[in-house]
């Protein structure tokens, strides 16, 4: 019998699921998220300027932004956890093993896992009884029927309209979201490209029990992206995007044609790499510097045409779905 009620299983108002964003959230925009009915989630870099090459360092950073959320909202809430690489164990993924022992002294109740399905990482989850919700870097029918099999809650089925990393393979939400939930006995949540009520409606039409949002949360006035950028964001459309490397697209900043020069010349060119050298998503988005950095959104981008607060943007995106 198919589990379609996700939000039951979130422990929410409404069938949403902030999307992380590594640098583009912190407390404020979390608590504010989940207050509104959905469920916030803190990013691998939820509320910092640089970075850190400790583990410890980065779990204290994370417990202070868990903090800071539980003194804004008894809402639930989650954390980002990047899965260790294929046949690394636990122990051995450093950063990800800090920020689950931390996570467990602070009660965190809910985990966005990211990448591929791990036996371990799911069942040491499960055992401190959290709930998981798994979005694999790129959908596939094995990796998503792996993680029901493994414990998985809610599964998320990403398409190739994102903002962020990009899946492997070119399948649209269109495409992705019903071969998935076709696949599966548990609840899917619809991800790319996804940012007004007429995109939730057509997620649910296509089998999805929910949705899970990351672009159109950026121009929020919680969002932490810097002002400059949210206007950038909102006069842009779809033709301003450029691929910049295998797994990413960019409005075209100064930083982002330079890259896309490079990827177009050379597809083989790892262009990744560079970008996330010069501080991925943080200079461009965090900061506004455009001589230096990329904007990375999804490619529904002209239906991104206003700012509004947190709780506006979702009973927009929730009105008559529940």
């Amino acid at each position: 019998m198919r589990n379609n009620n996700a939000t039951t299983v979130l422990q929410t108002k409404y069938p949403l699921v902030q999307a992380p964003m590594s640098w583009m959230t912190d407390a404020n925009l979390v608590a504010t998220v989940s207050e509104a009915g959905g469920l916030g989630v803190l990013g691998l870099n939820a509320g910092q300027r640089d970075v850190t090459s400790s583990p410890e360092e980065t779990a204290n950073r994370m417990r202070q932004q868990i903090q800071l959320v539980k003194s804004k909202t008894t809402k639930p809430f989650g954390i980002n956890i990047v899965a260790p690489r294929s046949g690394q164990s636990l122990s051995d993924a450093i950063f990800t093993d800090a920020l689950l022992q931390m996570a467990y002294e602070e009660n965190v109740t809910h985990f966005v896992v990211v990448g591929e399905a791990h036996e371990e990482l799911f069942k040491q989850i499960k055992l401190h009884d959290g709930i998981l919700i798994f979005r694999p870097s790129t959908p596939t029918i094995e990796q998503a029927q792996l993680a029901e099999k493994l414990g998985t809650d809610l599964l998320v089925a990403t398409g190739s309209d994102e903002g962020g990393e990009l899946p492997e393979q070119e399948a649209g939400t269109f495409t992705i979201v019903p071969a998935i939930v076709d696949a599966v006995n548990i609840p899917v949540l619809a991800a790319s490209g996804i940012n007004d009520h007429r995109g939730v409606k057509a997620a649910l039409a296509l089998g999805a029990a929910g949705v899970y949002i990351g672009s159109r949360f950026l121009v929020t006035d919680e969002s932490p992206m810097a002002d400059e950028v949210k206007k950038y964001v909102i006069r842009s459309n779809f033709d301003d995007l450029v691929r910049v490397s295998a797994i990413r697209r960019s409005l075209k900043t100064p930083a982002a044609l330079r890259y896309a020069d490079m990827y177009r010349i050379d597809p083989q060119k790892d262009t990744e790499t560079l970008i996330r050298q010069h501080g991925g998503m943080r200079p461009g988005m965090l900061e506004a510097d455009f001589n230096q950095g990329v904007i990375s959104v999804n490619i529904g981008i002209n239906e991104i045409n206003e700012q509004s607060s947190v709780a506006e943007l979702v009973e927009s995106l929730m009105t008559d779905i529940i």
